[in-house]
C-alpha cells in the first residue's frame, strides 16, 4: 500500500491544480500504475471509484463525498472475484456507511471525515471476529489498517495537526522509476556502513553518541561506560575508527561495508535482469513472474516466456510493471502468469487497462503451477493456427494437475489450522496452506510429501533456493527417494529467497 500511495503521490506532486476532479483522476491514475498486492490494487480501485464520482467537479461537497464513498466501495468490491469480509473491503464499506448516515444532516467535510475515520477504526478492531485467521494470529487486517492510516493523515492535515513521518519513508517527488528512487541524495554517494564495539573504562556514552552523530548519519550508539556498540554511515570509514582509538578504546567486531558499491551492483544486476524482453516470440506471448535467477532463466530460456518480471512473495509486482512489460512487447495477444495469489489482482488490472492488446490472465498461484502451464504453452505453440483462447483454455486446464509444496522458516510463534509453530522452525505448506512444522528439514519434506499424496504422483521436482546448495538438494532428493521410490525425482536450481525448497508434485 505504501508503494501504491507513493506512485499516486508522484502523479499529483507537481500539479498546480485546485480542481478536485482533476486531482482525483491523476491520483487514481498514479495509484493504478503503482498498485501492488491485493490491498494495493483494492486501494487503487477505491481511488478510481472516487475519481469517477468527482469527474468534472471543481469542489468537494458533502453529497459528492457520499457519492464518492459509494462508488469507491463499489469499485473495490468489484475488483475482487470473491470478496472476503474482515479485510480492507469491510473497513472501506463501514467507513462509507458512516458518511451516508451522517451526510443528510452534516455538511462539514471535516466532521464527515472524522466519522469515516472513527467508523474505520471500529471496523478494523472487529476484523479478527470476521476472519478467523486474523484472530488466531492475534492481529487485525493489515490492508484495513493501511486504509485508516491514509485517511487519518488526511484528517490530521485538514485539522492543521502535525503528521508524524519517518524520515526514511519520505518520498522524493522526482522519483518516477525504481532507478530514480534508489539514486543517493548525497552527491558523494551512499558511503560506508561502519559498525564496531568500543571497549574501555569510564567511556562517556553521551559524548561518544554526540561525536559519532556529527561524523555521519543513521547513527546508533548504545551501551555503557565499559562497552559501546557503534553503527554509523560515513563517507570516510577511518573517521569513526580513528576517533575511537584516539579515545583509548580497544576495538572489536569491526564491520565496514561499501554501500555505494552494493547499490551499483544491485542496479546493474537488476537492469540486466529486467531489461531482457524477448522479441523473437511470435503469436501469443507470455509475461510471467518469478523470484530467483534459476527460476527466471527457466521461464525465459527453456519455457519461452517473453518477459519475466522479478517478484513474488513479499515483493509483489505492480500493475505498472505488468503494463510496462505489455507495452514493451510487439505481440498483440499476451498472457499474464502471476504465480502468486497476491499478484493476481495487479495482473487483472493491467489486463483491463492495456490498450490495443488482447491480454488474458491465468490465475496461477504458485511457481510450479506457472511452470506446468508453460510446458503446455510450449507444446501448443509448436502447433500451427493455435488461437489465444485455445492456449488460455489449455494452460488453465493444467493448473489442477500440480500440487505445490513449499518449505520456509517461521518468523514467530503461531497456530494455524491446528498446526503449532515456534519461531525458527521449518514449516511446510501445501498449495499455500500451512500443513507441517518441525525442526528437521528432511522430516518436514518427507511429511509434506506424504500429506500431499505424493506416492500417487509420477514426478517430484525440487527447486532449491538461495538458502540451499546443490549438494544439500541432491542429498534431500536421495533421502526422499527411499520413501518415494516409484516417483521420478529431479533437482533444479531456482535461486528463490526465503524458501529453501519449492517442490512440485505432478
Amino acid at each position: 500500500m505504501y508503494l501504491t500511495m507513493r506512485h499516486a503521490y508522484l502523479e499529483i506532486a507537481t500539479l498546480e491544480e485546485s480542481h478536485v476532479g482533476k486531482l482525483s483522476a491523476a491520483l487514481a491514475h498514479g495509484a493504478l500504475k503503482g498498485a501492488r498486492g491485493n490491498s494495493g490494487v483494492i486501494l487503487s480501485q477505491i481511488f478510481a471509484g472516487t475519481a469517477k464520482a468527482l469527474d468534472g467537479h471543481a469542489r468537494l461537497t458533502a453529497p459528492l463525498l457520499a457519492d464518492a464513498c459509494r462508488m469507491a466501495v463499489d469499485a473495490a468490491y468489484n475488483a475482487v472475484d470473491k470478496p472476503v469480509e474482515g479485510t480492507i473491503l469491510t473497513v472501506s464499506r463501514q467507513m462509507m456507511e458512516a458518511v451516508l448516515k451522517r451526510q443528510q444532516e452534516e455538511h462539514d467535510l471535516i466532521a464527515l471525515l472524522k466519522s469515516m475515520v472513527f467508523a474505520g477504526r471500529a471496523a478494523l478492531r472487529h476484523t479478527p471476529e470476521l476472519l478467523p485467521v486474523l484472530k488466531k494470529a492475534g492481529v487485525v487486517d493489515s490492508g484495513g489498517a493501511g486504509l485508516i492510516y491514509i485517511f487519518e493523515g488526511m484528517l490530521r492535515s485538514l485539522c492543521g495537526k502535525a503528521l508524524v513521518v519517518d524520515g526514511d519513508l519520505l518520498v522524493s517527488d522526482s522519483a518516477e522509476t525504481w532507478q530514480d528512487a534508489l539514486v543517493p541524495e548525497d552527491e558523494l554517494g551512499y558511503g560506508y556502513d561502519v559498525q564496531f564495539l568500543m571497549r574501555g573504562d569510564n567511556l562517556n556514552i553521551d559524548n561518544v553518541r554526540k561525536d559519532i552523530n556529527a561524523m555521519g548519519w543513521s547513527t546508533l550508539v548504545v551501551g555503557d561506560n565499559k562497552l559501546i556498540k557503534v553503527h554509523v554511515h560515513v563517507h570516510n570509514p577511518g573517521d569513526p575508527l580513528a576517533y575511537a582509538i584516539n579515545l583509548g578504546a580497544t576495538l572489536d567486531d569491526i564491520v565496514v561495508e561499501n554501500m555505494q558499491r552494493q547499490y551499483e551492483e544491485y542496479v546493474e544486476k537488476r537492469e540486466q535482469r529486467e531489461d531482457h524482453v524477448r522479441l523473437d516470440i511470435s503469436g501469443v506471448a507470455v509475461i510471467t513472474v518469478a523470484s530467483g535467477d534459476g527460476l527466471r532463466e527457466l521461464f525465459s530460456q527453456q519455457l519461452n516466456a517473453a518477459h519475466v518480471i522479478s517478484g513474488g512473495q513479499t515483493m509483489n509486482p505492480s500493475t505498472g510493471d505488468f503494463l510496462n512489460a505489455i507495452n514493451a512487447l510487439p505481440n498483440t495477444d499476451i498472457i499474464l502468469l502471476p504465480n502468486n495469489k497476491n499478484v493476481i489482482l495487479a495482473a487483472q488490472q493491467a489486463a483491463a487497462n492495456a490498450v490495443g492488446k488482447n491480454v488474458r490472465v491465468i490465475s496461477s498461484t504458485t511457481i510450479p503451477q506457472g511452470i506446468a502451464t508453460m510446458f503446455e504453452y510450449v507444446n501448443l505453440c509448436s502447433q500451427e493456427h493455435c488461437t489465444l483462447d485455445e492456449i488460455v483454455d489449455a494452460m488453465s486446464g493444467v493448473l489442477g494437475d500440480v500440487i505445490t509444496c513449499e518449505i520456509t522458516n517461521a518468523t514467530r510463534d503461531a497456530e494455524f489450522d491446528g498446526v503449532q509453530v515456534r519461531a525458527g522452525q521449518y514449516i511446510g505448506l501445501i498449495n499455500d496452506r500451512l500443513t507441517i512444522s518441525g525442526d528437521d528439514i528432511t522430516q518436514v519434506a518427507r511429511d509434506l510429501l506424504q500429506t500431499a499424496g505424493a506416492k500417487r504422483s509420477e514426478r517430484i521436482t525440487l527447486y532449491y533456493g538461495s538458502d540451499a546448495t546443490e549438494a544439500q538438494a541432491n542429498r534431500l532428493a536421495d533421502t526422499l527417494m527411499l520413501d518415494f521410490g516409484r516417483q521420478e525425482f529431479e533437482v533444479v536450481y531456482g535461486g528463490q529467497a526465503l524458501y529453501p525448497y519449492i517442490i512440485s508434485v505432478e
